[in-house]
């Protein structure tokens, strides 16, 4: 009796709906019996619209056929296509010449082709998005045991921002007049802000003097040899614009950034314990290498711990892991700008990031072109300045003058190519360090001398700049704590009193 009922409960129950993909026949017809009246109504929607978009595959067809008429300088009409479609095909039950001429016969006006393309290309970025949403479920039900979650995450993520970026229709050519009103916003707001900067500013006021700041979507190279401070000044930097940060809330509710930034650090060498130690000691001035051993009075601990306290709540964000792929690095920056926010991108360093399989299977110089690129791209698309820091080859050390050039960037080619702006770290007393003559001699006097005007003393070399001049800016250095910071001029010094 029981079983009798349960049969009857699972007869009772009504059938589970078909769901069919989102589509809209009529308006694909539509649009092409629009296109083959007028071929005018193809350049309403060509810059968008591609044959994968339609949902039916004659649909498809027909578009592409069109296209390619269209492009190669001809007029696509119902009788100049059909040569290009199966004869015996069978299209609702028409021949397609029939098919051809009922579409035209019952096409829109060339003045609605654009909003018909539109909704075309929103179905078909639904179905995607559907797609996407299966794959993910299938993957997750009959992943292997060692196919981690967090490699499938990535990649659906990849998948939906590849998806966010081609599911537009609002690329293509600007007015000139709209290009104006945007550089004039920018100068106003670069008027407007401390320093007069249109970009980032890095607290090194001569180099925010010729760059004008750190610039949205520009890929920044900090190249130098090991020993130069290349981690020491990207970790200055990450801390003036992380301190400096200040924000609005817009009228959607989202933040607006009004001064410094918001700072997404890749440290793919140093741990993110290691970093923080060095910015502790950067902003209180106690070495390191004390911190570490514990070689501290209780005054020095006072004043970590006060540091500690006040650098808890800058947003800056540290992501310590070792060997990610330029994919796995872009898929985590999308989502911290998505979650926290994001100004200022750091990767340290460039040569520790891999590519795809497939292209270090090339070769290194094509995985790094890969990286490169890839690194560009995503300050473009997140609209932030991306800081690399990159390694020179041996041949600086070959030169008498150890200043570094840009043929000395390893893999340089696509390094040099791609980014916007190229900066050199150098140090002359690191060199000196290691070539004391003999003391008492006089090739030591003069070595002593040279020491004394290299001491605490950098120079960061701007060796590439698209939107600006190159030249060198001098810094001081402080070795004990690696800090850089600006080094006094005679215009900054106070008026002397007589």
């Amino acid at each position: 009796m029981a079983l009798e009922s349960t049969l009857r409960k699972v007869i009772d129950q009504p059938e589970p709906s078909y769901r069919q993909a989102p589509h809209n026949v009529e308006a694909e017809q539509a649009l092409l019996g629009a296109i083959l009246i007028n071929n005018e109504a193809f350049y309403r929607v060509s810059d968008f619209l591609e044959p994968k978009h339609f949902f039916e595959p004659i649909h498809a067809k027909i578009y592409e056929v069109a296209a390619s008429i269209i492009r190669a300088g001809k007029i696509a009409t119902p009788v100049t296509l059909k040569t290009f479609l199966p004869p015996d095909a069978d299209i609702a039950g028409l021949s397609p010449p029939q098919y051809l001429a009922r579409i035209a016969a019952e096409a829109t006006t060339i003045i609605n082709a654009e909003d018909y393309g539109r909704t075309i290309y929103d179905l078909a970025t639904r179905r995607d998005l559907i797609q996407i949403g299966e794959n993910m479920v299938n993957v997750a039900y009959e992943a292997p045991v060692d196919f981690a979650p967090q490699t499938q995450i990535e990649e659906v993520e990849r998948q939906l921002y590849a998806l966010a970026e081609t599911g537009r229709y609002d690329g293509g050519f600007l007015r000139f007049s709209d290009a104006l009103k945007d550089a004039v916003d920018l100068a106003s707001k670069a008027y407007q802000r401390d320093g007069h900067l249109s970009g980032l500013a890095t607290g090194l006021l001569d180099l925010d003097q010729l760059m004008g700041g750190l610039q949205p979507s520009d890929l920044v190279i900090l190249a130098g040899r090991p020993g130069m401070g290349k981690t020491a000044l990207a970790t200055n930097v990450a801390y003036n614009v992380a301190v400096d940060y200040r924000g609005k809330p817009k009228p959607d509710g989202s933040i607006e950034t009004v001064s410094g930034g918001i700072v997404g650090f890749f440290s793919l060498e140093m741990s993110a314990e290691q970093l923080a130690t060095r910015i502790l000691s950067e902003q209180t001035e106690i070495p390191s290498s004390r911190v570490r051993r514990g070689d501290i009075s209780e005054a020095d601990f006072s004043k970590l711990a006060a540091a500690a306290q006040t650098m808890q709540s800058i947003p800056l964000f540290i992501d310590e892991t070792g060997g990610i792929s330029i994919a796995q690095l872009a898929a985590r920056a999308r989502r911290l700008k998505r979650q926290r926010g994001l100004d200022l991108m750091i990767v340290d360093y460039l040569q520790l990031l891999s590519g795809s399989t497939r292209r270090a299977m090339e070769g290194r110089v094509q995985e790094v072109t890969e990286i490169t690129t890839g690194l560009k791209a995503l300050a473009k698309e997140l609209a932030v300045p991306i800081l690399a820091l990159s390694q020179l080859s041996r041949q600086v050390e070959s030169r008498d003058d150890k200043r570094p050039q840009l043929s000395d960037l390893r893999e340089s080619g696509s390094i040099e190519q791609d980014a916007d702006v190229v900066l050199f770290v150098f140090r002359e007393e690191y060199y000196l360090k290691n070539k004391e003559p003999r003391e008492g001699s006089e090739e030591w006097f003069k070595w002593e001398a040279d020491m004394k005007a290299a001491e605490n003393r950098a120079e960061l070399i701007i060796g590439k700049q698209r939107h600006g001049p190159t030249g060198t800016v001098k810094l001081s250095f402080e070795a004990h704590v690696t800090r850089f910071g600006n080094l006094a001029r005679e215009d900054r010094l106070p008026e002397r009193t007589r």
